[in-house]
């Protein structure tokens, strides 16, 4: 088996899609893992500049204060940080990002001693580096549509994008419609799967979930592609249910009301998560139809699906397979109408989504590498 050097997310935060796939890989290959190069330059904000710092001297973004990650990394798996410019634009950014992590990773690689490695990356601003690393072969895996995605430099990262498709040997997408962006004769598809032991096995209730009402509840990022007019009215139109918020929020203000029966809970490990859902009445997905959403493939639906409560959510391309255990609402009276009468809902069928593990999708993934 080859071994891989992978550009992703850091390595500490959320587990993402690529994570998820490459700690399977690990089981019978070295990995490098190389933390987040970045995917835009940073504003004038004070937490951009503390992250920009933080590159420059080689640090991690970590979504949980006190997380131990060497507990939790996989023996097989190394992770590093490199000092860079995020998201270079201009010719000299882009070769003093190229120059100055090569330099720290070469090192690296030679220790390692790894295998005629394959450079894997989810950003497309790593696309400097194919084959300066001893790599023999280069998988994209793309995860998201970065043209339509909020908070990244779009002419940069589509520049970048455009370069590492044509030196890639793979191309991995996780929804139909990135897929149509490649060409064809190298482009998989992979859609996202789910941790499903982690999210069947039942789990002893979380101590911070509201007592008292039902509950509906969202994990996930507050960002832009949530329908927040839609929530707020729903949060105030029923007083009688508690409504649980799990996440970062990725915006410059609070997006919704301050109102008795809301929770907004703050972020929380993945391996916490079943201890909410499973013990919620009515798991929520209020997409905005946007670009970003029209492309996606959430992790979370399958995850909510293998809690085993119902699904309450808008249209989505990524739901219209699941839709005969989910439950469709387009407007706060619809999302309205489904809550107060839960019990009535379609259920999810968690036995149904097993062959969608991410243990099944890295084998597919693994078996697709050996042909490289």
């Amino acid at each position: 088996m080859r071994d891989l050097i992978v550009f992703g997310e850091d390595f500490n935060g959320l587990p993402s899609s690529t994570q998820h796939l490459v700690k399977h890989l690990s089981t019978t290959r070295k990995i490098l893992w190389v933390n987040s190069i970045g995917l835009r330059k940073p504003k004038l904000t004070i937490n951009d500049a503390k992250r920009a710092i933080g590159k420059l001297f080689g640090a991690s973004k970590s979504d949980f204060r006190g997380t131990d990650t060497s507990s939790t990394t996989p023996h097989n798996i190394d992770v590093v940080n490199v000092r860079t410019i995020p998201a270079p634009s201009r010719h000299w950014e882009r070769q003093l990002a190229k120059s100055l992590i090569r330099a720290q990773l070469v090192p690296k690689i030679e220790k390692l001693q790894l295998q005629a490695p394959i450079l894997w990356t989810s950003l497309p601003t790593a696309a400097d580096l194919c084959g300066l690393l001893g790599d023999t072969n280069v998988v994209y895996y793309c995860g998201d549509d970065f043209g339509a995605l909020a908070g990244v430099d779009h002419d940069t990262v589509t520049t970048h994008e455009q370069e590492l498709s044509n030196k890639a040997d793979l191309i991995l997408v996780a929804s139909a419609k990135v897929q149509q962006k490649f060409p064809a004769c190298k482009t998989t598809l992979i859609q996202h799967g789910v941790d499903f032991e982690r999210f069947t096995q039942p789990t002893p209730r979380a101590l911070d979930l509201p007592q008292g009402k039902p509950i509906a509840g969202f994990y996930g990022s507050l960002s832009k592609w949530l329908d927040y007019p839609l929530l707020n009215q729903l949060i105030a139109n029923m007083p009688d249910w508690n409504f649980v918020f799990i996440g970062k929020n990725e915006l410059s203000h609070s997006p919704l009301n301050p109102a008795p029966n809301l929770h907004i809970l703050g972020p929380r490990p993945h391996s916490a998560l079943p201890s909410y859902s499973q013990h919620w009445h009515v798991s929520l997905l209020p997409f905005l139809d946007t670009p970003q959403i029209q492309a996606c493939s959430p992790l979370k639906l399958l995850e909510y699906i293998a809690a085993g409560n119902p699904v309450v959510h808008t249209h989505f391309d990524a739901a219209k397979p699941y839709l005969d255990q989910t439950n469709l609402a387009n407007s706060a009276a619809q999302f309205e109408r489904a809550l107060r009468s839960h019990r009535e809902l379609k259920q999810p069928q968690p036995a149904s989504i097993q062959h969608d593990s991410w243990s099944s999708r890295a084998q597919f993934v693994d078996w697709l590498l050996e042909l490289l």
